[in-house]
């Protein structure tokens, strides 16, 4: 079974998905197809731009999960995931967006992964208390990341996820550069292929990782900042 979504939000949310894989966080198989065909529909074919994602046997939605109620909350990998939404400017945070996985199969019992899925409102700009913008690559490269460090702790320019306003305190230097390093493993190739799995131009896929391993070396530096 596929779940399909249709519009900007198709491109960005296999980029994003697929950088959260690469850092080591669980996310269901996402797929971009330019161009397919429904058998039996109604409306004519072939269809537009889609994300198609796989609701893999073995793997069970079975609950949603809260940023501020969770077994991780407190640890790195929990506010580093909060940072990686920063950088990608994913500003729909909420509840409704974070999916509890139970997996089974191949002998290792059941095992419960959380996901943070519906990442489409990412790779624009943000705003506070408003919808931001997706899939915008000007927006995107005009958001500022850091704004201040105090005292060891990293403020953000970010203005999305306003329903979720205690994420933004607490990320400490540590924080942001281990969700850095993680990042700045990724080859300018594996950069590369998460854009063009989503069927973005060479131009606009450069122009996004460029500003993406800018934020990585910021990151990677945070603790030279005033």
């Amino acid at each position: 079974l596929w779940s399909v979504k249709l519009g900007p939000e198709a491109q960005s949310e296999v980029v994003v998905s697929r950088l959260l894989w690469a850092a080591g966080y669980f996310q269901p198989a996402t797929y971009y197809l330019p161009g397919w065909t429904l058998v039996g529909a109604s409306d004519p074919n072939p269809r537009p731009p889609g994300r198609f994602r796989l609701e893999a046997e073995g793997e069970t939605r079975i609950d949603s999960w809260s940023w501020s109620s969770n077994p991780f909350v407190g640890t790195t990998p929990l506010r580093g995931l909060f940072v990686l939404m920063v950088m990608v400017n994913n500003w729909d945070l909420k509840t409704q967006q974070n999916k509890l996985y139970e997996l089974t199969g191949d002998g290792a019992g059941r095992l419960r992964r959380y996901a943070v899925r519906d990442l489409g409102a990412s790779l624009g700009g943000t705003r506070w208390l408003f919808p931001g913008s997706k899939n915008n690559v000007e927006d995107f490269e005009q958001e500022r990341f850091i704004e201040s460090v105090h005292d060891g702790e990293v403020r953000f320019h970010y203005r999305g996820g306003w329903r979720e306003r205690s994420l933004k305190r607490g990320v400490s230097t540590a924080n942001l550069r281990w969700i850095a390093e993680r990042l700045a493993r990724l080859s300018p190739a594996q950069w590369s292929d998460a854009f063009r799995a989503a069927g973005y131009s060479e131009s606009d896929a450069q122009r996004y990782v460029q500003r993406l391993r800018q934020k990585v070396d910021d990151g990677l530096n945070v603790e030279r900042r005033p």
